[in-house]
């Protein structure tokens, strides 16, 4: 099983040194040194980690062979793999691999059909699950405790507790209206 772990961005410094966009929560694994780690494009890789650091918030990584700033800079943009087995799975019981839930079925509380995770979007703060419903469109679902309660792997499903709007517009409701643009009866005071 192949994982994307990082993606490649500016050359720093003038020794090979690159800024890595990462894309694991357990970078110090998949990219610590010595990591050999495949590419895409193939024709960059595979990459063997030399050495790693933290710089301005962003990781620095060094690899085998990439001596200069020009090299470094010719790979940009390269997307970074590491190889898994699929039987591996993260040590907190609350994590898992992005393989391990694409694909899944994702249902509400009640088990009504939503769709099927298709992706997971990592963003600094939160990471996103990308969920495709039955007609074809997207949405995405903020992957918190309080709207994704159960990863159910057995099963192959995810349960989910959106509120409205997330899933269907017609649930949304219009912040701010008052009861009586909504259509609602109120008692007004005399």
């Amino acid at each position: 099983m192949q994982l994307v772990v990082g993606k490649i961005g500016r050359a720093h410094g003038i020794r090979g040194d690159v800024s890595v966009e990462v894309r694991t929560d357990e970078p110090e694994l998949r990219l610590g040194p010595g990591a050999v780690l495949l590419t895409d494009p193939a024709s960059t890789g595979p990459l063997t980690v030399e050495s790693g650091r933290v710089h301005s918030g962003r990781l620095l990584l060094r690899f085998a062979g990439v001596k200069d700033r020009n090299a470094a800079e010719a790979l940009r943009g390269t997307v970074l793999i590491s190889e898994v087995d699929p039987e591996e799975s993260p040590e907190d019981p609350e994590e898992y691999y992005d393989h391990q839930l694409i694909g899944l079925d994702v249902v509400l509380l009640d088990g009504t059909p939503v769709g099927e995770l298709t992706e997971i979007v990592h963003l600094p703060y939160q990471d996103l699950l990308t969920v495709k419903k039955a007609d074809g469109t997207e949405v995405l679902v903020p992957f918190v405790s309080q709207i994704v309660p159960t990863i159910d792997l057995e099963n192959q499903r995810a349960v989910i507790t959106p509120p409205p709007g997330l899933i269907d517009m017609e649930q949304a409701e219009v912040a701010g209206t008052s009861s009586a643009e909504r259509g609602e009866d109120s008692e007004e005071s005399e």
